[in-house]
């Protein structure tokens, strides 16, 4: 549990987030169109709203499997270590390959994933982040698609947590610590 008060401040709204989902779905559709079958790959456990909503909007075949990274902990900041929790449970070699990423700040782990999947042989490896903040890059890496830049601002909801809370909002929220 956090030790330090604080207040949620929304940033962007459950509408929005749907809105952006649909429009990325389709240019995904139209990358992926002569796919046979697109590996949905989630990045544990902050993706796990995104991808839900997204794979619902992509008229493509496909298939979700997930990979759980971590360089967070219950921190507000980055360790800079990325460890895999969790390991794809089928092989991605010669497949299309979507990562679906939760928010992309420093940038280790997005591109430790990257590295580890593409000594993999995908056929096809493109990525998707909800949220970047390229304020924070300290590893040269962007996702094919993003749907939303935002500022340097802890944020929470739509599956992305403080120390395993508020992962059930809605939308994007800020974190304003009150001490």
């Amino acid at each position: 549990m956090p030790d330090r008060a604080y207040v949620i401040d929304e940033l962007i709204s459950a509408k929005a987030i749907a809105a952006r989902i649909e429009a990325l779905a389709r240019e995904i559709t139209a990358e992926f169109a002569d796919t046979d079958k697109l590996v949905v790959v989630g990045l544990l456990r902050g993706s796990f709203v995104f991808i839900a909503d997204l794979v619902r909007e992509l008229p493509l075949p496909v298939e979700v499997d997930f990979l759980e990274a971590s360089s967070y902990g219950n921190a507000t900041e980055s360790t800079r270590e990325v460890r895999i929790l969790k390991d794809l449970r089928s092989g991605i070699e010669g497949r299309d390959v979507l990562v679906v990423e939760d928010i992309v700040d420093t940038g280790f782990t997005l591109s430790h994933v990257l590295k580890l999947l593409e000594a993999r042989k995908p056929r096809r490896l493109e990525t998707i982040a909800l949220l970047d903040k390229p304020s924070r890059r300290e590893v040269e890496i962007r996702a094919t698609w993003t749907g939303f830049e935002i500022p340097d601002e802890f944020v929470v909801g739509y599956g992305i947590d403080f120390a395993q809370r508020n992962r059930n909002l809605p939308h994007i929220g800020k974190v304003r610590f009150l001490d």
